[in-house]
């Protein structure tokens, strides 16, 4: 990211919702919104008219969904980077919409700080997604009783950075992988970057789902 404000699109279909966002983001220096959308079609249209750097995207929105909104955007080549803003306790569809090939989501209990904060790590090219988060998410993959997904056989990795993708799949953070591995924090980041490029993920959340479809994480359900 360069010095320049970070352009935001936000996609809800409660004006409520956009309006908070949109009066606490106004009073930044470095938090821009330059559109808001009502559904899918919209967010979809505006990205590709706005060029925004981060879209945050509900997911239950009358006519196009925040996934299938997300899909398209991502699919499109664009270079935003879609956060999903959801109801994490009653929504089934946030693993897809990570699938879809959003970089995170975001709770809307979660205080407006908090949601900033997330869109300006998201804009720097990070992934939002906390390690407890990521571990409760994994458990809420494998309470499924169908697995969204079978297991994907991964090649082209050493046994190493296996080890890492496992603990990436945990929801480990760098610091604590690298202290579970003995090797420095440096040397964690090092891997994770190899990973990335090795997998073709766009960022460490695709790692976590890699992770989880390959059978690298083993958790028991809640």
């Amino acid at each position: 990211m360069t010095d320049r404000a970070v352009r935001v699109v936000l996609a809800d279909d409660q004006e409520l919702i956009r309006t908070a966002l949109s009066m606490v983001m106004a009073e930044l220096d470095d938090v821009e919104v330059v559109g808001e959308a009502a559904n899918g079609t919209e967010a979809v249209r505006l990205t590709a008219e706005l060029a925004p750097d981060v879209v945050v995207m509900d997911i239950r929105m009358p006519g196009m969904d925040g996934i299938e909104a997300t899909r398209r955007i991502t699919a499109s080549g664009s270079d935003a980077r879609v956060v999903v803003l959801t109801t994490f306790d009653d929504d089934d569809h946030v693993y897809g919409a990570l699938r879809a090939g959003a970089s995170g989501f975001l709770v809307k209990d979660m205080g407006l700080d908090d949601i900033i904060g997330a869109v300006r790590v998201v804009a720097a090219g990070d992934a939002l997604i906390a390690p407890s988060v990521t571990r409760r998410l994994i458990h809420d993959f494998a309470a499924r009783p169908e697995p969204a997904v079978g297991h994907r056989e991964l090649t082209g990795i050493t046994d190493r950075e296996r080890e890492v993708l496992t603990l990436v799949g945990s929801g480990l953070s760098n610091t604590e992988i690298a202290a579970e591995l003995c090797i420095s924090v440096a040397t964690a980041k090092t891997y994770l970057t190899r990973l990335l490029t090795k997998l073709d993920a766009r960022d460490r959340v695709q790692l976590v789902i890699l992770a989880y479809e390959a059978g690298l994480v083993s958790v028991r359900p809640r």
